[in-house]
């Protein structure tokens, strides 16, 4: 990975009891959503976490060179992203977007 400021978007997913690993599987880093974004020359990578107290709360972190390479990606396959939305909605009861950051990643 090189040096430089980098994007990356957190969302928080509530999940459905008995739907944990199928959500792992399909929101994790070699998950439908990450090979979905690996269409972009601007995506990096995908990070899955689970709270340690709460099994049924993850958090993923979608990393992307700058804001703009994921707004292109973004508007350039919207019913991509609808079709990926509406097929997994079933896994989680909540998902929240917590927010989009800039940092400056090491190499």
């Amino acid at each position: 990975m090189a040096a430089g400021t980098q994007y990356v978007i957190v969302w928080e997913f509530r999940v459905r009891q008995g739907k944990e690993r199928e959500f792992v599987e399909q929101y994790g880093p070699e998950g439908s959503w990450a090979r979905f974004f690996k269409g972009s020359s601007g995506y990096i990578r995908t990070e899955l976490v689970r709270d340690v107290a709460d099994d049924l709360r993850f958090l993923t972190l979608d990393y992307w060179q700058t804001e703009e390479e994921f707004n292109r990606f973004h508007t350039q396959n919207m019913a991509e992203y609808e079709r990926l939305d509406r097929e997994f909605e079933g896994l989680t009861e909540r998902e929240t977007r917590l927010g989009a950051f800039r940092f400056e990643a090491k190499s």
